[in-house]
């Protein structure tokens, strides 16, 4: 398609028109369908030459006041004003941005070759390989599959199988012997296959005795990992992250670990050794779970909650100790109040003995 050449044929920035835009997308013009833009804004701060979207209802405000040259809308949208933007109305504007948003960063990222400041192991084949930047390190016996992209400084240790369209950003690190699968993103810092935290306790010497990680990591497809993000080996067999999973950044997944499809974990959560969680769940920010749990199918935790005991399919959990969301809610009701609630407690206390002391005045 033109629209797909004009994206390749630029160095930084898109540059196509409505007419374009509204043919990837089997969207409909209304405006002008020649105008050009070249970068991408929100609707409340849209610049001329740029294009947004509206999707939810509560910014619908800003399409009346907005600079953008081109907005997607919903085929639903029926402006209550007259609109100055170029509009483009698509079955689902939040997904078609996404779509454009996926060519803009295809492109920006769009590297190739193999730089010679990097090391790869006579053992290892990287015919099929997308890219490989300076300075990265592949040990021996490593399984490469096309398309992958392995950025500065990454380490790939001895024996990994790495599948098909796999990205690594700077500085990610892969143990030995751990498996990633296809169309995976590992961001910078991630750290796959360090050991799992195992200690014995000695009673001889108070001190505490290495328990050696023999496991290792496997990782389905389609899975992206955020930031600094750790995912400890197994201590015997795999600690396994099952496809279509989604981590955040500052994510701690311990030794032995299983992790079911499409479940979703935000940023500075801590997952404790061999617990097992479902699939399709969803774990807010900063949950902790203790070890050796089993987490059902469906299940949403929400933010800084404490995950101490199992739980069921589609359980819906919140507090530290976590327990039924509207429950938690119901008493934190009751906990805003504690100060207000235990001053009239000690009034009361207070009153109770005058009245004691009259009382045993009267009788006296």
């Amino acid at each position: 398609m033109l629209f797909l050449y004009r994206l390749k044929s630029v160095n930084k920035f898109m540059e196509f028109s409505a007419k374009q835009i509204a043919e990837l997308l089997n969207g409909e013009i209304i405006g002008n369908d020649k105008i050009l833009v070249s970068d991408i804004s929100k609707i409340e701060d849209g610049k001329s030459g740029t294009i947004s979207f509206l999707a939810n209802p509560k910014y619908e405000k800003f399409i009346y006041t907005t600079n953008a040259s081109i907005v997607l809308v919903n085929k639903t949208f029926v402006p209550s004003k007259p609109i100055l933007s170029t509009l483009i109305k698509v079955d689902n504007a939040y997904n078609s941005i996404a779509t454009l948003l996926g060519f803009y960063d295809s492109l920006i990222k769009n590297k190739e070759g193999v730089s010679s400041l990097s090391f790869v192991s006579k053992s290892t084949d990287i015919s099929q390989i997308s890219y490989l930047g300076e300075f990265a390190f592949i040990g021996e016996n490593v399984k490469i599959g096309k398309g992958v992209k392995i950025y500065p400084q990454v380490y790939v240790g001895d024996n990994v199988k790495i599948g098909e369209n796999t990205t690594l950003y700077p500085g990610v690190k892969i143990y030995f012997g751990c498996e990633i699968g296809n169309n995976c993103v590992l961001n910078s810092g991630t750290i796959i296959g360090a050991d799992g935290f195992g200690f014995a306790p000695q009673e001889e010497t108070a001190d505490y005795k290495k328990i050696p990680q023999v496991g290792n990591v496997v990782i389905e497809d389609n899975v992206d990992i955020g930031a600094n993000s750790a995912i400890d080996r197994a201590t015997m067999g795999s600690t396994i992250i099952h496809k279509g999973v989604k981590i955040d950044n500052f994510v701690q997944i311990a030794h032995n670990v299983e992790i079911g499809s499409n479940t979703v974990i935000a940023a500075h959560s801590g997952v404790s050794g061999s617990t097992k969680i479902g699939k399709n769940c969803m774990v807010a920010g900063q949950v902790g779970f203790a070890g050796h749990l089993t987490i059902g199918n469906n299940v949403k935790i929400a933010a800084q909650s404490g995950i101490g005991c199992n739980l069921s399919n589609n359980a819906v959990v919140q507090g530290s100790p976590a327990f039924h969301y509207r429950d938690y809610q119901k008493s934190s009701i009751y906990f805003r109040r504690l100060p207000d609630t235990n001053k009239r407690i000690e009034t009361l206390e207070k009153e109770i003995l005058e009245l004691k002391t009259i009382i045993s005045t009267i009788k006296n």
